[in-house]
């Protein structure tokens, strides 16, 4: 008589057999045994269908709080710029594009956007000014973390705080007078001459945001894979060089991030000019000219047609800067 295959084998080890699972099970397949029985596979699209929805469970909450508090008021803003709303009387007529209509027909309500470049050029001298002060601490200096807490302590201030500080520090006679006296130089009226005041608050904006961008840049530098420098240093390349090939090149994503908040930061100027000036004297920005016609000639259907047209001003720079310059993965290899 023949031998059964399973000769040789002992019960334990059948058993063990019976109950080890397959190595050709394929994956995203589970196994289920039911009453004491054998095996059997799930069905894989159930499983995909978990796998699918899994990541939506971990959003809910971000994407429950940026439509609750943003897009929501967003909606609202452009239902107001369709009617005349006072933002107090709780009837609203609607008058179309009128509200629109009225801001390009008024040239005086663009002219505020001359007031952006002053900011814009600042921006891009403290985006210099961080990249090169990035560089220089990212190397072995010597109290790097001290300059580094210096540079970036100005953008822990409130802007308000700030604002009260650099109003007395322009003032007639006040710290900056005094020190340009020791030089010879005259007393200056920094926030009351017109050729001046845009370019003082551009400053105090330069002396504010220069931190943040610097955090930006020492991030990008400090991933930048340390063989790269070794090659570098080995090719005998300078610190200049080191820049233009090694570093710039890496860090260009962030560069362009920067552009784009500067950019915008430009365009949408707020808290600095209205507490030092209100917007006197040639510094109103266009926030501050529709704040007021909010809140002060209560002109909110007004204001929300302003706010609509300076978000879409914003995503199109944004657009056109993006398209001009795209986003291209520096290559570390």
């Amino acid at each position: 008589m023949n031998a059964p295959r399973t000769a040789g084998r002992t019960p334990d080890a059948r058993t063990a057999l019976a109950r080890t699972p397959s190595a050709r099970t394929p994956p995203g397949a589970s196994r289920h045994r039911t009453h004491g029985g054998p095996l059997r596979r799930a069905p894989a699209g159930r499983t995909r269908g978990v796998r699918w929805f899994t990541p939506w469970l971990y959003l809910l909450v971000p994407l429950a709080l940026l439509a609750v508090f943003t897009l929501l008021p967003v909606a609202d803003m452009v239902g107001y710029s369709f009617t005349d709303w006072d933002g107090i009387s709780p009837v609203r007529d609607w008058v179309g594009m009128r509200n629109y209509a009225d801001l390009f027909t008024r040239p005086q309500l663009f002219q505020v956007f001359w007031v952006s470049l002053f900011y814009l050029a600042a921006s891009v001298v403290q985006i210099c000014a961080a990249l090169y002060f990035a560089t220089v601490l990212s190397f072995h200096t010597r109290l790097r973390n001290l300059f580094k807490g210096i540079l970036f302590f100005p953008y822990l201030i409130n802007g308000v705080a700030v604002g009260f500080v650099f109003l007395y520090f322009f003032q007639p006679g006040g710290t900056l007078d005094t020190v340009l006296h020791w030089f010879g130089a005259g007393p200056h009226l920094w926030l009351g001459d017109p050729h001046l005041v845009n370019t003082s608050l551009a400053g105090v904006s330069v002396w504010r945001f220069t931190g943040v961008n610097l955090v930006l840049f020492l991030g990008a530098i400090q991933s930048v894979p340390p063989h790269l420098y070794e090659a570098a240093a080995l090719d005998g390349a300078s610190r200049w060089q080191q820049f233009r090939h090694v570093i710039a090149p890496s860090i260009r994503p962030v560069i362009s991030l920067s552009v784009i908040l500067a950019v915008s930061g430009s365009l949408s100027v707020f808290e600095i000019p209205f507490i030092m000036t209100g917007g006197a004297g040639g510094s109103e920005t266009f926030v501050i000219q529709t704040v007021k016609l909010a809140f002060t000639f209560d002109k909110t259907g007004l204001a929300s047609a302003a706010a609509v047209v300076l978000l879409a001003v914003v995503l199109l720079v944004t657009w056109v800067q993006r398209l001009l310059f795209p986003h291209e993965r520096a290559e570390r290899s």
